[in-house]
């Protein structure tokens, strides 16, 4: 009887090793899963990421090149920075930009302007060109500097 007791206490206890060491492989196999996915999401992000540092330098570039309107750089540029989140630091860096942006980024377009009255639309023009006309010059010294600074996103 002991010796069967002894046998049965052995057999659950190497039953028990045995799943747990199953366990812990299962554990090391899904530790090792995330990393890789985790891996891969910051390389797909640093992608994206780059692409559009890359738009940002392209549409500065059309800024200057007079291929694109100051208001709507200045608002493609603004929401590009907000998308990789780095909307503080550009703000500290192009104050004038972002102040312009400030300006216009709730201002309505397509059909939303549309959609208003005649004496809106000329308020929000009104507002819109003022402050353009106060800031073009230091936002087309902004735009020159994104240019220098994000030339390395595209030629990479």
């Amino acid at each position: 009887m002991t010796t069967s007791l002894i046998v049965l206490g052995a057999f659950i206890i190497l039953s028990l090793a045995a799943y747990a060491a199953h366990l812990l492989l299962k554990l090391r196999q899904q530790t090792q899963d995330q990393q890789e996915r985790q891996a891969a999401q910051q390389v797909a992000q640093a992608a994206k990421e780059k692409e559009l540092l890359g738009n940002i330098h392209y549409i500065a570039a059309a800024m200057i090149e007079e291929r694109c309107e100051l208001s709507e750089g200045v608002m493609r540029i603004g929401k590009l920075f907000g998308i990789i989140g780095q909307t503080d630091s550009a703000r500290a860096r192009y104050p004038f930009l972002f102040q312009h942006f400030d300006v216009i980024e709730h201002h309505p377009i397509m059909e939303k302007r549309k959609a208003l009255a005649k004496q809106q639309r000329m308020k929000l023009d009104f507002t819109r060109i003022k402050s353009e006309a106060e800031l073009e010059d230091k936002i087309h010294q902004e735009v020159n500097q994104i240019v220098k600074e994000y030339a390395v996103h595209v030629n990479q």
